[in-house]
């Protein structure tokens, strides 16, 4: 299986975290978000455990949690000891309602309003992650106004192509994220930040971009960044107390995707870095990574009823269930692949190849294409879809007035809970006058 949170049980059900996937159907209804608590767990302990070992107890794993948001996230990660960071005001509010302490918040984004700053400072967050001049700017005035000193860091793009999706490479000159160092804009950047009497530079943030395999990646951009450390150094005698290095760790979504080794791949960057700061003179900052489709991506599973099975002699075969675009808008985006199973009739041998497609009066509304699945396939049938924990609920829509599905949580083999209720009809009108 593409996960090893995947496994098949006698007579044809697919298993989940060990739990049976019809059953949950059954008691649950489809579509349905399914999280693996333990798998959560297990990914945050990888990170902090390797973060720790080879950069030292200072060291912090912050969860990007753009990846995935809901109350329950943030407790898990509370408990796991990690920090977060967020995007919006939205995303600090479901925080803040988990309890989750704000001094472990670095506030991103490459547009915050200023509705968004001041918001931030009411709730006392550690760090705003700042990405460009004019953001300096406000955070100054803000900070000012306040009459106290924020603390932050500076996005800076390192100019490297990470080779993955376009849509989410970040770390290029031309990316619409942070400042280039190529340009001079981030030196500049720099200057202006230490300048300002109510800001506190913490240090420099860089992210590449997402669904990275290759570790060679991660170790350019850190050589860079201390490279560019250095260079402030030199120039303002300003030391950076903090590097972080972003996120971006890549996942297994098809069996053809390589296995991250998270340890190994940390242990490769140290490395890296301690040679760049021997060369540099420069000692070693304190480091921050940002995963977060690498926290919760294999932890989830989304499952669909079959709604139709249509053949065009000739031509192709749709198969068509109950959620779509508004719940996986991923493959529209980025035609991701995903790895598509008949969760009720494991046992069976592959059929025919298929489009297995959403409800949505779109064309584009395609989850996979070239699924291979029973030649019996029919209505009423289910579809699991694996490796759907990230970025499926964050992104989810009410397009064609669809309610969202609900988060049901599962942990130890057999218990499971409901984290996110099903949308109801109701609350498609709540807002409406």
């Amino acid at each position: 299986m593409v996960c090893d949170n995947i496994t098949a049980a006698p007579g044809g059900h697919l298993l989940f975290a060990g739990q049976d996937t019809t059953a949950l159907a059954r008691e649950y209804g489809t579509p349905l978000y399914l999280m693996d608590e333990d798998k959560i767990r297990e990914n945050c302990r990888s990170y902090t455990t390797a973060c720790r070992r080879h950069f030292g107890e200072r060291a912090r794993v912050l969860y990007a949690s753009k990846a995935a948001s809901f109350k329950r996230i943030y407790e898990v990660m509370q408990e796991e000891r990690m920090g977060v960071d967020v995007v919006s005001s939205g995303e600090l509010y479901t925080a803040l309602q988990a309890g989750f302490d704000m001094d472990w918040v670095y506030f991103h984004g490459s547009n915050k309003t200023d509705e968004d700053i001041r918001y931030g400072m009411d709730q006392g967050i550690g760090y705003f992650v700042a990405d460009n001049l004019e953001e300096v700017q406000a955070l100054e005035a803000e900070a000012a106004r306040r009459g106290l000193r924020q603390k932050v860091l500076l996005r800076l793009t390192p100019g490297i192509d990470p080779h993955t999706y376009a849509a989410v490479a970040t770390g290029k000159v031309d990316s619409k994220f942070g400042s280039a160092i190529a340009t001079g804009q981030a030196a500049e950047m720099t200057q202006f930040t230490l300048r300002q009497p109510h800001l506190d530079l913490a240090g420099f943030h860089c992210h590449v971009g997402s669904q990275v395999f290759s570790g060679e990646v991660f170790q350019r951009c850190a050589v860079i960044m201390l490279e560019f450390a250095a260079a402030m150094k030199k120039r303002h005698g300003f030391t950076a107390r903090q590097l972080d290095l972003g996120g971006g760790y890549g996942v297994r979504y098809v069996s053809s995707d390589p296995r991250l080794e998270v340890d190994a791949e940390i242990g490769r960057v140290r490395a890296a870095m301690e040679d760049a700061c021997a060369r540099l003179n420069l000692d070693m900052p304190e480091i921050r990574i940002e995963p977060g489709r690498s926290i919760v991506a294999d932890a989830g599973m989304t499952l669909y009823t079959v709604g139709s099975v249509k053949s065009i002699p000739g031509y192709k075969r749709y198969v068509s269930v109950d959620g779509g675009m508004t719940d996986n808008p991923r493959f529209a985006l980025y035609r991701a692949a995903y790895t598509c199973l008949p969760a009720n009739r494991m046992e069976e041998s592959g059929g025919l190849p298929c489009s297995l497609v959403g409800r949505c009066c779109e064309s584009g509304d395609v989850i996979q294409e070239d699924v291979i699945l029973p030649a019996g396939i029919s209505r009423g049938d289910l579809i699991a879809v694996c490796t759907t924990g990230a970025y499926h609920y964050s992104m989810a829509s009410n397009y064609n007035r669809l309610p969202r599905p609900p988060i049901v949580m599962l942990r130890g083999g057999k218990e499971h809970y409901v984290a996110v209720r099903r949308e109801s009809l109701e609350d498609l009108c709540r807002n409406d006058l």
